[in-house]
């Protein structure tokens, strides 16, 4: 089942998504207001898909119109682990001035695990991430992104996209949350493709595409089969001595990074697609000083 949001002449609605069809959700009762809530009712994932089932049966059909989507839901939280890949781990060591440290990060037993945002600086398909006005060298990372249940359950998995300012971080790992926490920083979407359709989250294919003008500047492709960790031992640090409410997202780390000479500037399009979950596409937009 694929969750999403999208808006319409009756405002911001819920619904899901089958085909090129749209069934939305919030024409069939009041119990589908927001994902969050039609969870938390239904008590877990299996019965949020039975609950769906039923509202679909009343609900309305639209056409799937990528243009009116927008994030799936309003994240909770965004938590990221980092050095998950072996590509990560030598991206981090080229910029860093401290050497040694991700080498050290990457095979350690405790992953590097941080909290990236509050969900208010998270945007939709669509709408634009941004580059810090102080950073020279600022990339995408497309990340297969978990969404989790106030239990640590998993409820589904969507794209995100951890715009980072690499020359923020390498000149001091201490200044981490500078180079990962800002204004349009990080885009979840198009949809939530619920646990039950993706029983093997590490043997996905993810591809990304910056374009700039009418030129792909930056083509790449990873599985996620190169994952060092588990989703599930990833999700259980996380839940050590810790909290989190109902749709929760943990990115779970890149290995497609862009030469160290490439930065995005304003006007680039990010494009990120994971099998079984869709595209996700980004306008960028340069922040100032």
């Amino acid at each position: 089942m694929k969750l999403l949001r999208f808006e319409s002449g009756h405002g911001i609605r819920i619904g899901v998504l089958d085909g090129e069809t749209v069934y939305d959700l919030t024409a069939a009762g009041p119990g589908f207001s927001d994902w969050a809530r039609a969870y938390e009712d239904a008590g877990s994932l299996e019965g949020l898909v039975a609950s769906v089932e039923r509202a679909k049966r009343t609900s309305r059909k639209v056409p799937y119109d990528y243009r009116t989507l927008r994030a799936p839901f309003v994240p909770s939280e965004i938590w990221a682990a980092g050095v998950t890949y072996l590509r990560s781990r030598e991206a981090r060591e080229t910029e860093t001035k401290l050497k040694g440290l991700y080498d050290y990060v990457y095979s350690a037993v405790r992953p590097e695990l941080f909290l990236k945002d509050s969900g208010l600086r998270c945007v939709g398909p669509g709408d634009p991430v941004c580059v810090r006005g102080d950073s020279k060298w600022s990339v995408p990372e497309p990340e297969l992104s978990v969404v989790l249940d106030a239990k640590f359950r998993v409820v589904g998995y969507t794209v995100g996209n951890d715009v980072s300012s690499r020359d923020i971080e390498g000149e001091n790992p201490l200044y981490l949350p500078q180079a990962k926490v800002y204004r349009g920083s990080s885009a979840i979407g198009p949809v939530v493709t619920t646990a039950d359709e993706v029983p093997q989250p590490r043997a996905l294919e993810i591809r990304m595409r910056i374009v700039r003008g009418s030129e792909a500047v930056f083509e790449g492709s990873v599985n996620t089969s190169q994952l060092k960790r588990e989703v599930d031992e990833l999700v259980g640090y996380l839940r050590r001595s810790n909290v989190i409410r109902t749709f929760t997202v943990l990115m779970t780390g890149t290995s497609l990074v862009p030469p160290d000479d490439f930065t995005l500037t304003g006007g680039d399009v990010v494009e990120i697609e994971i099998e079984k979950i869709g595209t996700l596409r980004n306008p960028v937009e340069q922040l100032r000083a």
